[in-house]
């Protein structure tokens, strides 16, 4: 299914890159860094240099924190979706958030792609993705509410439940008119998941794929990387582009991420190891 996203288009075979830009003052990954305008807008030239494809821009924190009421999160992402649409026309700018009436606002402002991390919390989100006619993240969460961590998570088959959770989110979300090409599921590790289960559904990826959705996996410097390797977040990142590489071998479309130019690298070599993709150059042995 070719993957339809603002002014791109996405093959199946062919991987996307979706940098995170995080418009908080306590990010778990760079603590704040891109709070503030300036900073942010260069976080995006940035990794549109690199390769990115989507920008998703984030104005709450995922995990548990102060409150940020839906004044304020409209203050950190509207006005800069509509800085960023008018300064990279063509890129696709995606919005992390789980509350329609946010999701209604960022369309308006320019952005492409609403990325509910969150399973639905809101039904409305999918409704407001139809109306304007963009795309749409569906999530698995575990049914939790947002900004909730797991606690004792228990699932008779952790991959039978987010595979049925997500084909439900996402038929729902064509029946109420968003467009199919326009649907992406993420099985959202981290997200109502321990660290073995997680992994387990990075063994198991290929059964999501198998639905026929396009799959966005979020891998990058999460906690069941940390567990895995017992390394804190600064140290994450070659975890990061293992499980990437993996992901993407059993059919991965969209990876989000914190280092774009290294997982764009390491998507290149997938691409080009499965035969998608030629060499950058071909010189060895041929002289």
């Amino acid at each position: 299914m070719s993957l339809r996203l603002g002014a791109r288009v996405f093959g199946d075979r062919e991987f996307a890159v979706m940098a995170i830009v995080n418009r908080t003052p306590d990010s778990f990954f760079d603590q704040g860094a891109t709070y503030d305008v300036g900073p942010a807008m260069e976080r995006v030239d940035q990794v549109v240099a690199e390769g990115a494809d989507i920008v998703d821009i984030g104005g709450v924190k995922a995990g548990p924190g102060p409150e940020v009421d839906e004044a304020e999160e409209l203050r950190r992402v509207r006005d800069f979706v509509a800085l960023v649409r008018a300064r990279h026309p063509r890129v696709v700018i995606s919005v992390d958030t789980w509350r329609a009436s946010v999701g209604r606002a960022v369309v308006e402002a320019g952005a492409d792609l609403l990325n509910d991390a969150w399973g639905g919390y809101d039904p409305e989100l999918a409704v407001v993705a139809a109306e304007a006619g963009a795309g749409l993240v569906c999530s698995h969460a575990g049914g939790l509410p947002p900004r909730t961590d797991p606690h004792r998570v228990a699932y008779e088959d952790v991959v039978a439940s987010v595979t049925s959770t997500l084909v439900g989110l996402a038929e729902r979300a064509v029946a109420v008119g968003v467009r199919p090409d326009g649907i992406l599921i993420d099985p959202a590790h981290d997200f109502g998941k321990n660290t073995r289960q997680s992994l387990e559904v990075s063994r198991r990826l290929d059964e999501l794929v198998a639905t026929g959705w396009p799959v966005l996996v979020a891998l990058s410097n999460k906690k069941f990387i940390g567990e895995t390797l017992d390394a804190p977040t600064g140290s994450r990142l070659i975890g990061t582009i293992a499980a990437t590489a993996v992901a993407a071998w059993q059919g991965a479309r969209v990876f989000r991420a914190h280092n774009v130019r290294e997982t764009r690298e390491a998507l290149d070599v997938v691409a080009s190891t499965l035969g998608w993709r030629q060499p950058a150059v071909s010189r060895r042995a041929l002289a």
